[in-house]
């Protein structure tokens, strides 16, 4: 006999809530006494973000057994890391970290068997200045080989990657290097939609430089349906290797991600361009996401060391690494940088999850006021931030 799962609004006081009603059948030895047992509810009741969920959702019995197949204990070989703990964590230290600092993210990426290393950005030092920012924001060739010397992807098996922001914030057109000159690997663009036709172009150059490319596509749970699909037959014709699901804002729930990661992989179907995922972990969610867009098919996917990143940090490398099966991956170097590095960080910078990245996440924000919040002299007066967001509604 059937199990039959049925949502919708309980309506009353309770608009904002979701239902679900689950009516078995023989429910006799369970109920004892029951008169109708084959229509004996049982509720739950949770809220939900989501204006469409599947009315009616039919399954059968033996479906919530085992499954006969165990796919979690293998692995696809062509699942690829990228660890991005000095790109993104330069977004909460102006990309000040120390030689150091980079050396031991770079060495343990190597030592753990991680696939791409994104270094930092390749920003404008017209826009981003020396005298504020680190090295690590414009990733200049001399300073890239300062800490990994004659880098080679096949010497050590990671290739090193850089990010190029549009929106006019980096040279795009001077500051790479061609590819055979340099210890780079591969270029990421990241944009807004609205860039999308500046991005293209930036592809375009960094390919013919001789790079891997990739297409960041940013706070893409603020996009509109048409324009997502609209940016995305533009990127299906860009020379983009990957075109990434980027949740800026810490947003997503794994619907949504079902529905985005499925969306990118229809739009560039046939075209052998990879889908990746970036989550930020506003609402704690990002390592979950990241394996929800893993088990639908993603083959590229972020994270960062002890999650650090802007505001709430990223998917922690150290728990994607222990999910992942790949005998190639190796987590006690990771451990290792994250005991003697990445945590004394946490005396001087702030990241990670907290209530007001919580409540930014929730209400599809940019974490920047959450972080000013945080920065300020009561970081911990979550009502008083909440009650200011509320009242930006």
């Amino acid at each position: 006999m059937p199990l039959q799962l049925h949502t919708g609004h309980s309506g009353g006081a309770d608009k904002d809530r979701y239902t679900i009603d689950f009516f078995a059948t023989h429910l006799a030895s369970v109920h004892p006494g029951t008169a109708d047992s084959s229509s004996t509810p049982f509720s739950l009741a949770f809220p939900f973000d989501f204006p469409t969920i599947p009315p009616t959702f039919d399954c059968k019995e033996k479906d919530f057994g085992m499954s006969k197949k165990a796919p979690w204990i293998t692995y696809r070989p062509e699942l690829k890391v990228l660890d991005c703990t000095i790109r993104d964590g330069g977004l909460i230290n102006d990309s000040q970290f120390t030689d150091d600092h980079v050396k031991v993210a770079y060495e343990t990426c190597i030592e753990a068997g991680i696939d791409y290393m994104e270094i930092g950005y390749m920003n404008s030092p017209e826009v981003f200045p020396t005298t504020e920012y680190g090295p690590w924001r414009h990733s200049q060739e001399e300073d890239l080989r300062r800490v990994v010397g004659d880098h080679t992807a096949k010497k050590t098996g990671l290739k090193l990657a850089a990010m190029l922001d549009a929106g006019g914030k980096s040279n795009w057109e001077k500051q790479p290097l061609p590819c055979k000159d340099s210890v780079l690997d591969m270029l990421r663009v990241a944009c807004y939609a609205s860039q999308i036709s500046e991005a293209v172009e930036m592809l375009h150059h960094c390919h013919e430089l001789g790079y891997e490319t990739a297409l960041n596509i940013m706070a893409i749970s603020t996009v509109q349906e048409a324009e997502i699909d609209q940016v995305l037959e533009i990127a299906r014709q860009s020379p983009a290797h990957v075109v990434v699901v980027v949740d800026s804002n810490g947003h997503l729930y794994r619907e949504q991600v079902d529905h985005l990661v499925k969306k990118y992989m229809k739009a560039l179907q046939g075209t052998g361009k990879e889908v990746g995922m970036h989550a930020h972990n506003n609402l704690q969610l990002a390592f979950a996401n990241t394996i929800e867009a893993i088990i639908l098919g993603c083959n590229r996917v972020d994270s960062t060391l002890f999650g650090l990143g802007r505001g709430a940090g990223n998917c922690p490398t150290e728990l994607l690494l222990g999910f992942l099966r790949n005998p190639k991956f190796n987590l006690r170097p990771v451990l290792q940088a994250i005991q003697e590095t990445i945590l004394p960080l946490k005396e001087t910078l702030d990241w990670g999850p907290s209530i007001p990245y919580n409540i930014t996440g929730s209400l599809n924000a940019h974490p920047r006021s959450a972080m000013a919040f945080r920065d300020g002299d009561a970081p911990d007066d979550y009502v008083r931030f909440y009650d200011q967001m509320m009242s930006e509604e």
